[in-house]
């Protein structure tokens, strides 16, 4: 068997056999090959492109950003997650916080966890020390790169916020103004940072220098963080949650990760012979959609719970029962968030602890000749994050304060030194022999619906990767009926669609607002890579 040609492509694929980095852009990538090519593994590979990534897509993820590393290694066989989501403040409660303040600024950010989980990563499975790893990303952020098209928009569209912050705009402004396609940017506080961690690992960033750094302006601009906070930072390795779809193991990270959503869309896709229905056909799409809103109602409901019921959400029954409840009208959805008062006909969740009575947004890819392999999916939160940069650091700062709930009934409510519903949600999907695919993507919520439809593009519809990351996306994200979809969709169908209920909010034939994804796929009999990356944004995918 080789791999599946089937799939209109805007882009070619790229294929290897000594390793492959598909990341979300061309010099990330190009820095996790150059790290494979010099002798490191594909865990070396993912730390050196996740701190490039921090220089090259800044309003995207970094090193004061949070995220999922999901590893195989090979030699011991171990396929571990390490989570680096960092905590809340201890001094977190719902009565301090309003919509704005969760959403950026001082009181925005979690712990910064992300350069911990990448030296973290290092240490355990990889075979470069960190100023090797970090050497392509301090080139980068020392002698500054040239803007991409992309780059540019979200540098635009987030400028208004930056100006609020003079540290921001000094960093990442020209004159109050956006850089443009072409022009350098320079991090040297960034290149600093990355060569302090280099020398003192992270001991520096949690309790000393940077540490001091960060911790003082949060707090003189009336944030939470403290050193308590810091120090107390460490990631944790967790075994993956796991389904099965078309005889393939779907492994993705446990609740609170909010990837159970998509497992248990899957497990109500398989229910129906999505083959046969056809690519985006109405029957097909509307089975989605439904499928979609059923699992956000239960992820939504269980997923940030004390201990959450992720065996009944994920069994065969459970999926059985929430399929017997799409009929041919689209039902309304409550949304992404948790919410106390529903709406009449809401889809509310059901019950998966009846099951357990009897039984119980950047991404990523890197693999490498040896079969370690490596999916990551990480970010700032919003563009920027909490659009403040840390004097003398080049940090921008997350906000994933704001993927908390306001609503204290929520599991998800804002709380001290708490962990939240995690959207990012990185995946491996193996089959009897081995490994076959790493795909992930950006996206918030509607992660946990490109997510699947990727992975249905490939394994029920025989596409290459590249083609099923390209093919056309879209999620059932609002309240209500209302559906984000690419027009590259047909209209009929569409049409077809509003005439169940369906509303649709027409992105145009390209959006990055339905995700960017990257994956790998390992052909089953030569072992050889194809790497796939979305065009949507500034994804590549380069092999050797």
């Amino acid at each position: 068997m080789a791999f599946p040609v089937h799939g209109t492509q805007h882009r070619a694929t790229a294929t290897g056999t000594r390793g492959m980095v598909a990341a979300a852009h061309p010099l990330a990538a190009l820095a996790g090959i150059r790290t494979i090519i010099d002798g490191g593994n594909a865990i070396d590979a993912a730390v050196a492109t996740a701190a490039a990534l921090n220089v090259v897509e800044p309003f995207m993820s970094g090193s004061a950003g949070v995220g999922y590393m999901h590893i195989y290694h090979a030699a011991s066989g171990e396929q571990r997650i390490c989570d680096y989501v960092g905590l809340t403040p201890q001094a977190a409660e719902v009565a301090l916080f309003d919509e704005q303040k969760k959403l950026r600024g001082p009181m925005s950010p979690l712990v910064p966890a992300a350069c911990a989980g990448w030296l973290e990563a290092l240490r355990r499975y990889g075979t470069m020390d960190a100023a090797t790893a970090f050497a392509p990303a301090i080139e980068l952020a020392e002698h500054g790169f040239a803007l991409t098209v992309t780059g540019h928009t979200f540098f635009d569209g987030c400028r208004p916020g930056l100006l609020a912050y003079p540290e921001s705009a000094r960093t990442y402004l020209i004159d109050g103004r956006a850089p443009l396609p072409g022009d350098l940017l320079v991090q040297k506080d960034l290149a600093n940072t990355f060569r302090l961690v280099a020398e003192g690992g992270a001991e520096v960033f949690y309790r000393g220098e940077i540490a001091d750094k960060i911790v003082d302006h949060v707090q003189e601009m009336g944030g939470l963080l403290t050193r308590d906070d810091l120090a107390a930072c460490e990631p944790t390795w967790l075994e993956p949650a796991h389904t099965d779809y078309r005889g393939n193991r779907v492994c993705a990270p446990p609740p609170p990760c909010q990837a159970v959503q998509y497992l248990e869309i899957l497990n109500i896709m398989e229910g129906f012979d999505v083959a046969a229905m056809g690519h985006n056909t109405v029957e097909t799409l509307h089975r989605f959609i439904e499928a979609a809103k059923l699992a956000v109602a239960d992820r939504a409901e269980y997923a940030a719970i004390a201990d959450p019921p992720t065996a009944g959400l994920l069994s065969r029954e459970y999926a059985a029962e929430r399929r017997a409840l799409i009929g041919e009208r689209a039902q309304p959805s409550g949304g992404d968030r948790y919410t106390a008062e529903k709406i009449d006909g809401e889809i509310v969740a059901g019950d998966p602890y009846a099951w357990l009575k009897s039984e119980c947004t950047t991404h990523f890819d890197t693999i490498d000749a040896d079969g370690n392999a490596v999916a990551v999916t990480q970010s700032l939160g919003g563009g920027f994050g909490s659009q403040m940069v840390v004097p003398g650091t080049g940090l921008a700062l997350n906000n994933f304060m704001n993927w908390f709930d306001l609503e204290p009934q929520s599991p998800n409510a804002i709380g001290p030194a708490k962990k939240n519903e995690m959207c990012v949600s990185p995946v491996q999907i193996w089959d009897g022999d081995g490994l076959r695919l790493l795909i992930g993507t950006p996206g918030s919520y509607g992660i946990l619906q490109t997510t699947p439809q990727m992975i249905m593009n490939v394994f029920d519809h025989g596409m290459n990767v590249q083609a099923a990351i390209e093919a056309p996306r879209l999620t059932a994200t609002h309240p209500g009926t209302l559906v984000n979809v690419e027009t590259r969709i047909p209209d009929p169908v569409l049409r077809a669609l509003e005439r169940r209920g369906h509303e649709f909010n027409r992105l145009g034939d390209w959006s990055p607002g339905v995700g960017g994804g990257q994956g790998i796929m390992v052909d089953p009999d030569s072992g050889a890579f194809m790497g796939g990356a979305d065009p949507r944004r500034d994804g590549y995918a380069i092999g050797w």
